[in-house]
Parts: C-alpha cells; structure tokens; sequence
C-alpha cells in the first residue's frame, strides 16, 4: 500500500515525516532503518511518525537513522509545526510547543535536566564536569534537554575528530541509553557546534544539540541569552534562563511530497 510522506529539513538536518494521524502505520526499527537508508530508501538522518495525540496537537516519533527510536528532536520539531500548523507536540521528551515567525519556526522544550539520574548516566558523577576524557576530549557537561547530551568546549571545534570520537563516546558503558556529542567553540558571543547524533552520526545541523550547547555555555558563563548557534548547516537562535524552557528559532524547509509501498521495506 502506498502512502504519502514529506521530505523536510532543518539546517541540512533532514527528516521523512509520515502522517499517520487518520490511517495508522506500524513502523519498526528495521522499517524506519530501511527508509532512512540514502542509497536503498528514501534517505534521511531521521523518519517522523505523526500520531493521534490526547495531551497535545499532534504526537511525534522518531526514529534514528539506525533504526533506533528516540525521545526528542528539535528540527524536525520545528518541521512538524511547519508542515501542519500545531501549536503543541507530544514527544517522549516532553511536549514541545511552537509557532511561526515570518520565515522561521520556534519550539519550546521542557527545561533541561542536569541529575546524573536524568541524563542519565550508568552512576552518579558530578554532569556539570564530568571526570572522563576521551583523547582531546575531557570534563564535559552531562544534560538532557528530552534526550541526552554531552557538551565539550574546546579552543576550535574544526579540529575535533568527531568521525572517530563520537562513536566510542557515544557507545560509552557511562551511558545506558548512549549518548549525543557536542563538541563546540565561543567565539565574539557566538556559539560554532559540530555535533555527533547518536545513530546518525555527524549531521549538518543539530537542534537539541544546538539547545544543550547553549544551556551549558550560559550555564557557564561563556555567553548570554539568547545566543546563535552556528553549525554547517545554518544558524539557530536559543534562547534560556536557569528553571525556564529552551526556545530554539530558525527555518524549516519543505523539499518535496512522494509516495512509497512501505510493504516492500517490510
């Protein structure tokens, strides 16, 4: 059977979105995999599942392009407000709202969480300065703005070798349910971020990325609020304060509208 799908994207970050809220799909991890795959599938670093939702406009899932489902993601939030006009998400992070603004789109999450149980992490360990180190890499930030994160803030973030780190930081036994990598610089009050996505990899852009990034540099004290957040593929601007949510602005882009037979990726 054939159904609809968008190809959207955010910065670079891009996303199949199935609308599933009138007639239901049954996605699996090997399902969200097979679509999400460039050469055999459609290609994506995340597939979306709209659903019926009772707390909240619309209920999003996602699926990494591994295959792995996943609470949270701020672009493709940003994306689903844009495609169909909600003012609020129901996620497993959390119930996200958003609005349009001319051509950008904004989404609110939940306010970040910093107990090492809430990351989480395997034990408890001080998130505001963790004592590992990876290589070049050490005593990041633990949080979870929906999912979790680790922030690293080093002199330049272009001479990171993220194509090796992430994975070995990312599959750490310190992190039971693995772990988003965020390796970035300050530099004149602006943040520049390159990010490893657990189960995607590196992607051009990163919202809960950009979003974490943030609350730890303002935590910090490296910058203020709101603060743009530069990644390879365009500029977020994010907004917080200690005990308030994170709201998170830039654009969203529609690609296209196709049809698939998601029986032959069963």
């Amino acid at each position: 059977m054939t159904r609809q799908f968008h190809k959207m994207h955010g910065l670079g970050n891009d996303f199949v979105v199935i609308d599933a809220r009138e007639q239901p799909v049954t996605m699996t991890p090997a399902l969200a995999k097979a679509l999400a795959d460039r050469h055999l599938g459609i290609g994506c670093d995340q597939l979306i599942l709209l659903e019926p939702s009772t707390t909240a406009d619309v209920k999003m899932r996602i699926w990494n392009h591994d295959g792995g489902e996943v609470e949270s993601c701020g672009n493709a939030s940003r994306c689903v407000v844009a495609l169909t006009g909600a003012k609020s998400l129901e996620t497993g992070g959390g119930k996200v709202e958003g609005g349009t603004f001319g051509a950008e789109v904004e989404v609110s999450l939940p306010p970040p969480h910093f107990a090492w149980d809430e990351v989480p992490l395997t034990y408890p360990m001080d998130t505001a300065r963790l004592p590992l180190a990876w290589g070049p890499l050490e005593h990041p930030m633990a949080l979870s703005v929906g999912n979790p994160h680790l922030v690293f803030f080093v002199d330049d973030e272009r001479t990171i070798e993220l194509t090796s780190l992430g994975p070995s930081i990312e599959h750490d036994p310190a992190f039971p349910e693995r772990i988003n990598v965020n390796v970035a610089s300050v530099r004149d009050g602006d943040i520049h971020l390159r990010t490893w996505e657990r189960g995607s990899g590196l992607t051009l852009a990163c919202g809960t990325g950009a979003c974490a990034t943030a609350v730890a540099a303002i935590a910090q004290k490296k910058t203020n609020s709101p603060v743009k957040v530069h990644m390879r593929g365009g500029v977020l601007t994010v907004t917080w304060a200690p005990g308030d949510p994170i709201r998170m602005r830039g654009t969203a882009t529609h690609v296209f509208t196709g049809e698939i037979d998601l029986a032959a990726f069963a």
